[in-house]
């Protein structure tokens, strides 16, 4: 991705991870008068490395700049705005951040954007998959893999999948989605956006430029987005096309018991069953899958096409991902599931469980969970959250609080393989991975090593 639209102009970028030193090395490619900061030593290594002028905003203020471009992840809001953006608020510097230079920056090709409290990365990388499945030339970045900036130029017939949070969202006031998703959208964040009322605003803005040649894909069964979908349809702007996994719609996309029914124009009520596709285990995934085919369908996507897409698509990793089998027993890793609300996920859409959970814990814990101890055999806590995990289990499922992630696995494995019939043992934590991991990929990659050298 080129950049044109800022040449000459002062532009200041705070926060220089992956996307804030890539758009700042391609704003000043394109001749724009960039200083960058970041609090973190290592981020202003990388840009003095890059050739990137530095500049203590704090100290030095941003003389010069019409534009602060904030990473996401700087508080922008609540708990209260970090000390750069009161600086540029009150020197009158727009704050916006990599995907609103996108916007402006791009010359061609559609823009699909997926929001969501959860379901977002598989949404988007499974309609990117679709397309590329189906040699259609497309994108995929954002809040997931490539920044942005870092994105191939697409021509007229192209598509960009981004995937878009929140804090995206809020740094992004020129965003015109040609089609926006919105899943679903659940108390999260609420420290950064101060309530859900605020939260969901953001949200919403996926909407906000869109018009009578745009498609709106809305899920039906969420109560917030089905308010939306009715603001939507009442505005008479975009199209809107609902999805749903608890009613067949009309002029939309549903998957009832795992059948698939397309009734917009272009599915003409085409159906298909994808209960048995595994990369799209459970009602959740059939949610994603409702709302990837009302896009490529937009997009120009066949039934064949549809079909190949949602069928070689292997699912994201730590995502109830399938890491091996061994005789009778099969391994899930789920370890994306780090609130109670995730895991609830997993534990709907497998039988005969072996669960292992634990971490940091979460507030409200697994009490939730208890409409689903039926699909469990045995429970394995790790971590902090074991005692209060405990609590909660005692007297509805038999437990063991294991020392650590490999000891778990070990005994959850040999208890399963002693089950008459096909089991599950499932990592879904449940919990969040701080406390004997430095993520849930690193919880997940270890759960995988463990179950690969169990195997060999």
């Amino acid at each position: 991705m080129k950049s044109h639209a800022y040449q000459n102009k002062g532009v200041a970028v705070f926060g220089l991870g992956k996307s804030g030193l890539s758009t700042a090395r391609h704003l000043h490619d394109g001749l724009a008068n960039v200083v960058v900061w970041d609090d973190n030593p290592a981020g202003r290594a990388a840009a003095d490395k890059a050739g990137l002028k530095l500049q203590d905003f704090e100290t030095s203020g941003m003389q010069g700049a019409e534009t602060l471009i904030l990473s996401p992840g700087v508080p922008l809001t609540h708990p209260k705005p970090h000390p750069v953006v009161e600086l540029a608020r009150r020197s009158n510097i727009n704050v916006v951040g990599d995907v609103e230079v996108f916007v402006r920056e791009k010359q061609a090709g559609k823009v699909v954007g997926i929001t969501g409290t959860n379901g977002k990365s598989t949404t988007s990388a499974l309609i990117y998959h679709m397309l590329d499945n189906a040699n259609f030339s497309s994108a995929l970045g954002g809040n997931i893999g490539t920044p942005v900036m870092d994105l191939p130029e697409l021509g007229d017939k192209g598509a960009y999948i981004l995937e878009l949070s929140s804090y995206q969202l809020d740094l992004t006031p020129s965003l015109k989605a040609d089609i926006a998703v919105i899943l679903n959208v659940t108390p999260d964040h609420l420290d950064r956006h101060g309530d859900l009322a605020a939260y969901t605003a953001v949200k919403s803005r996926i909407f906000k430029n869109q018009d009578t040649s745009c498609l709106a894909v809305v899920n039906i069964d969420d109560v917030i987005c089905n308010g939306l979908a009715s603001k939507i349809s009442a505005s008479n702007n975009q199209k809107l096309v609902p999805i749903s996994v608890k009613t067949v719609v009309d002029e939309g996309v549903s998957v009832i018991n795992g059948v698939l029914t397309d009734t917009t124009d272009g599915g003409a009520g085409w159906t298909l069953d994808v209960s048995q596709m595994t990369g799209l285990r459970g009602e959740h995934n059939w949610q994603n899958a409702a709302a990837a085919v009302a896009v490529t369908r937009s997009l120009g996507l066949d039934n064949q096409q549809i079909a190949d897409g949602l069928r070689t698509f292997g699912g994201l990793a730590h995502r109830m991902e399938q890491v091996g089998t061994y005789e009778n027993v099969q391994f899930i890793n789920d370890s994306k599931a780090t609130n109670a609300e995730a895991a609830e996920k997993s534990l709907a859409s497998f039988k005969s469980i072996y669960w292992i959970c634990g971490g940091v814990p979460k507030a409200g814990g697994i009490e939730k969970l208890a409409p689903f101890f039926s699909n469990i055999c045995k429970t394995y806590l790790i971590g902090k959250a074991a005692d209060e995990f405990a609590a909660t289990l005692e007297g509805q499922l038999p437990y063991v609080k294991c020392d650590n992630l490999e000891d778990a696995v070990k005994t959850a494995a040999l208890d399963a393989s002693r089950f008459e019939g096909s089991a599950t043992v499932l990592l879904a934590p449940a919990a969040a991975s701080f406390d004997q991991f430095k993520s849930f990929e690193a919880r997940g990659d270890a759960f995988r090593e463990i179950v690969k050298r169990m195997s060999e």
